[in-house]
């Protein structure tokens, strides 16, 4: 029904900055919510921001800090993620992910999901 591909990922200094993108296909207008989640070796897949698709709410993990900012362009379906003050921690594999309509009134978890791309910040 949906269908996420991710890009712009790779090797940035830390206090260096870089914006992911995810671009959406299909049903996209089933899509209520899209976030970004993340997921370092050895480590749990954490949340890190999520937006409303028609309205544009925004929410953010705390660890964020104000660093990141989740925005989307609805009439090229596309979802950005935009981040600054880059650490070595926010090294992880960065998946875009969708949920629709009749999932969050079901209480159900994101069911799409893009392959992932890789950021690397060095120290």
């Amino acid at each position: 029904q949906v269908q996420l591909v991710e890009s712009g990922g790779g090797l940035v200094q830390a206090g260096g900055s870089l914006t992911l993108s995810c671009a959406a296909s299909g049903r996209t207008n089933s899509i209520h919510t899209m976030s970004w989640f993340r997921q370092a070796p050895g480590k749990e897949r954490k949340f890190v921001a999520a937006i409303t698709w028609r309205v544009g709410s925004t929410d953010y993990a705390e660890f964020v800090k104000g660093r990141f900012n989740i925005n989307r362009n609805i009439g090229r379906s596309a979802l950005f993620l935009q981040m600054s003050d880059l650490t070595p921690e926010d090294t992880a594999v960065y998946y875009c992910a969708a949920r629709s309509t009749i999932a969050l009134l079901n209480n159900t978890m994101y069911e799409y999901w893009g392959q992932g791309t890789q950021v690397t910040v060095s120290s």
